[in-house]
Formats: structure tokens, sequence, C-alpha cells
């Protein structure tokens, strides 16, 4: 077998510039024994983030949360390592949970590149048996413990830079594999912004998992992350007559590069492709263009291709592979991650379709350069509500941060990945919506509705609008029926309209429906449970809760006093 080259371990290091090496995973993932070892063959400090804690406190890790809680021991952590950060190039292992904070997240791609030690569970939990100062782990059973901790921070921890995949071996094979990626990675070039490194984000559903990569240039790299999954496929590219225009010669170019056939089915532009006609044309162009069961589709633009080309996807041949490449900030925070696939019905939006998971997702963060201000705001709408569902935090990061997101940088690459993150998340709990994959659609029963009473016309509203006025909304909705504070409500509603996006129903132009007619569209809801209404309600910024049996008289009521609103 050929040896692999050896690393450049001088470039490495002059590639990082200012930048750390941060290291993070869970307990026993061997951050303090590998990261050793990695500062000295970069010729850079070790520092342990936990041992400058104790240090500073004098107290240890366990004794700080049994005295003071663990809301008090992240909050010095993540001051800390703020503070590591700005000292310099250097390797840095963080605690197991130091990586959950969205500041210090953020933090950590400002000034480092992050890696995630990724051993198996069986090797974290015969390391972390030989210790017994783990404050998480104080449990007769600590394998139960470690598992569902592992469960929720994984989808986190995928947000790093690279991972590592280790094995129970020498660490020194684990330090020169870290070599080689970061080698990658970097490339040994002058220094560069965050924005340049590359995410990736997993969705672990066993024999259906996929790989969310996110970055600029993901576009070009199509052909050789589609071949890595269907070598010698043919492809064949959905996509609409804007989108191509703008970027099919270059999805082509990368699969022919790639050595994989492809073929292009060119859609119209907008909502109304979602048919049965448009439907029929796509799967009858896939079978004239010899799709077969291990080909690849390969659905180009944004939610309104993704969903059609999909649903074509699984109906084709009883299942089809397919890779979603979404255009729109829309797109790559939502409908291309979690395998929902469908076309609209004249009854209401997305009334027809399947759960059919993608094989791969490339989100190229450089192409939303290229949207309208409208377009990036309705997508926007969509990262609001992660934050909104289950994440305080993320909210606030998104309130003091919405300007980079918009602009680009740091900001806008965490907000995509700490999206998709949590859509996995949500997505591997419960795949076909049976419980709390219905919280993803907060606000969509109104906002669906609306878009339903303006006949899907964009010109008045676009999907995200409609989802930006249905979460507003929900919170006034939750707070009219006392479940949430007044003070939730108008956050949500003043950030909403600090981004330029609706938030009132008067918003919506030319909208002429009584609080009847709303109701009556809400009715085709596909939450709709034997003529009962299902809402997304919240009890305050990222506690919202699935309500079921609703009454249709509080509805019709609240519906009412929100029309008698004025729209400012």
């Amino acid at each position: 077998m050929a040896q692999s080259q050896p690393v450049d371990v001088r470039r490495v290091a002059a590639a990082l510039g200012s930048r750390s090496v941060v290291l993070v995973g869970m307990m026993g993932a061997g951050k303090t024994s590998v990261g050793k070892r990695l500062a000295a063959r970069l010729g850079l400090p070790f520092v342990d983030a936990d041992a400058e804690i104790e240090a500073g406190a004098q107290l240890t890790i366990s004794e700080i949360f049994e005295r003071f809680g663990e809301a008090y021991f992240r909050e010095g952590e993540r001051r800390v390592i703020a503070r590591l950060l700005n000292g310099g190039p250097q390797v840095l292992a963080t605690g197991g949970g130091a990586f959950m904070n969205a500041a210090t997240r953020d933090a950590i791609a400002a000034g480092g590149v992050s890696i995630w030690l990724k051993p198996e569970v069986e090797v974290l939990l015969a390391r972390v048996r030989k210790k017994a100062n783990r404050p998480l782990l104080q449990t007769d059973d600590q394998e139960g413990a470690l598992r569902r901790i592992l469960a929720d921070r994984a989808p986190i921890y995928a947000l790093a830079d690279i991972t590592i995949e280790s094995r129970d071996g020498p660490h020194e094979s684990v330090v020169d594999q870290t070599l080689r990626r970061l080698a990658e990675t970097l490339g040994g070039a002058p220094e560069a912004g965050p924005e340049a490194a590359r995410r990736r984000v997993e969705v672990p559903l066993g024999s259906r998992a996929y790989s969310i990569h996110i970055g600029p240039g993901a576009l070009d790299t199509a052909g050789a992350e589609i071949a890595r999954i269907a070598k010698g496929a043919k492809c064949a590219i959905v996509t609409d007559a804007n989108v191509a225009a703008l970027y099919l010669d270059r999805v082509r170019l990368s699969l022919e590069g790639a050595g994989l056939a492809a073929a292009a089915i060119v859609c119209p532009p907008g909502e109304s492709t979602k048919s049965y006609a448009e439907f029929a044309r796509v799967c009858d162009a896939l079978i004239a263009a010899r799709i077969e069961r291990r080909d690849i589709v390969v659905a180009l633009g944004g939610g309104v291709i993704g969903d059609l080309a999909g649903f074509c996807a699984a109906s084709l041949r009883r299942g089809v592979r397919f890779v979603q490449i979404p255009t729109t900030l829309l797109s790559q925070v939502d409908s291309s991650v979690g395998g929902k696939t469908g076309i609209n019905s004249p009854h209401g939006k997305n009334l027809v379709g399947a759960f059919h998971q993608p094989s791969l997702v490339l989100a190229d963060s450089g192409v939303l350069d290229t949207l309208s201000p409208r377009e990036f705001r309705a997508g926007y709408a969509e990262v609001v509500k992660y934050g909104l569902i289950g994440d305080r935090g993320f909210f606030d990061f998104l309130e003091a941060r919405w300007r980079e997101v918009f602009s680009g940088g740091p900001a806008r690459a965490e907000a995509i990945a700490a999206s998709c993150a949590a859509k996995a998340r949500v997505v591997v709990a419960d795949e076909t919506e049976q419980g709390e994959r219905a919280l993803l659609n907060l606000g969509h029963t109104f906002g669906h509705a609306f878009e339903s009473l303006s006949h899907y016309d964009s010109a008045r509203l676009v999907h995200g609008e409609g989802v930006a006025v249905g979460m507003a909304c929900a919170f006034r909705f939750s707070r009219a029926l006392g479940l949430c504070s007044g003070q939730d409500a108008v956050r949500v509603e003043a950030h909403l309209a600090s981004v330029g996006l609706p938030s009132r129903i008067r918003h919506i132009p030319g909208l002429d429906a009584d609080a009847g007619a709303i109701l009556a569209a809400m009715r085709q809801d596909k939450k709709v449970e034997r003529g009962r209404l299902t809402f997304v309600l919240a009890r305050g910024i990222g506690e919202s809760f699935l309500a079921r049996d609703v009454d249709e008289a509080g509805v019709l009521a609240f519906l009412e006093q929100e029309l008698a609103l004025a729209p400012d």
C-alpha cells in the first residue's frame, strides 16, 4: 500500500497565522493527550481551558458545579475561552460542554480552527470510568448518561471545521490524522478568514445517514462530492430557468469533470412549479434520461425545486437517490434538510408528497450574495425560527449579530450551520413528523393559510414572509392564551421588523380575507387531525410546544383582533 506524503508541519503552522487550533468533543475524547502532542509538533503552546478555570477559581470543576451550578460554570467557561483565544496561536483543549454555547462557538470561529475528536462510545465509556470527577456522570447509569449527552451534543460538535474519527489506539496516530486534515483544510495558504473554512453537519439516520457541506465553492466541488457516493452514476439536474442561467453550467462541468454524465431539466421559476403538471413532466423527463435507482437526481435551486425534484426522485422507480444543492438561504437552512418533498394542491400547500431523504446536501454559502434583499430576508425568517423553537441563546445571537449574518462573514456561516444542526437534531428524533418534528412548523399554520389566500403570488407574499407573520401571530396568540409573556412576544415582533420582515396580517399586500376565511384555510393544514387544529405555540422564546385541539372559537376571536390592528 502506498504511503501518504508526510505533512509539512511548518507550512501548517504558518497557514494558521494568528489562529489557534481548538479541540472540542466529549469528556474522555483525548483532547488533553492529543492536544499536548499536537502542540509539540506544531511548535505552539498547549492550554487546557478546564485547567485554566480551576486555577483561576482555586476549585475543581466538580466543586464549581456543586457550589454554584452549571449555568455559573458555563458563563465563566465562556469568558475564559474568549480570553485565551485573544492570547495568540496555541492548541486549546476545551471542556465537553464548551462548544454548546453559541457565543463560544462564534469566538472559536473568529479566532481558531475547531476540531471535533470523535471516538466511539465504547472508547469514551472506558476512559471516563477511570475518573470519578465528571460532574455530569455522577449517576449509577454512566453508559446511559453518556449516550444521552452524546446524542444531544453530536449535531453541535459536527459544526466544527474538522471531524477526526479517532479509534482506541496510539495518540500519535490521531495527531498524524489531525495534521493531515489541517493541511488539507488550510492548504498552506496565507491566513484566511473563518468564512473560508467549510463546515459539515451530519444527519445520522443509520443506513440513510448523510452529510451537509456548508461553505463557499460547493458548486464547483459538487462533482467530486457526488462521485464519492455514486461513482460512475448518471445525473439529472433539475433546476429552474433563473438558477440555470447562473449556475447550471458550473454544476454540469463539475459533474462531467468527475466522470458523471449529466442531463438537465429546466422548470419555470416560482411556486406554481410545485404542481401536478410539472411533477408529471419532470418524471417523464427523468425516465427519458434513463435515470435508474442507483443514479442521482440533483436538485439545483431553492425550496420549490428541492421539493419538486425530491418528490420526483421519491416516486420514480419507487425511489431513486437525490442530492440537494440549495441556492437560497431558506432552502439551505430548512427545505433541503430532512427529506420532506412534495407539491401543492389547489386545496393547500404541500398536501401531496413523501418523506425521501437526500443522499447529500451541498450548501454553497457564496451563492447567497446573488440573492435579492427580499429573498435573503425571507430565508432569514426560517433561521429565526430555530431560535424561537428551542434555543433562546441562538435568538440572542441573532438579535446581536443579524447585520453580520446579512452582510456575510463568520456570523452567516455560524447561523447556517447552527440552523442545519438544529433541524438535523429534530429530524433524527422524529423523521416522519409524528411528534417533535412538528415544532419545525412554528408559524406555518398561520403562514400557509396566508400563502393560500394570496394564491401563492410571490409578488405579494413569499414563503418566508408568510412564516414571519405566522411566527409573530403564534407568539401573540400564545400571549393571548396566557402562555407567553408580553415581553417575549414584543421581542419577536421587534426583531422581525428590524430586519425588514412583515409581522402582522395587515402587512400582507392585497390580502382581502376575513377571520372566517383565514380559519377555513387553516383547516387544510397538514397538521389538522380529524378536523381538529394543531398549532405550535410558545411559553417563551426557545420554549415552543405542540398544542392539539386548539379551540376554534378562540382562534377566530384572535384573528378578528389581529385584523383590527393597524399595519404599523
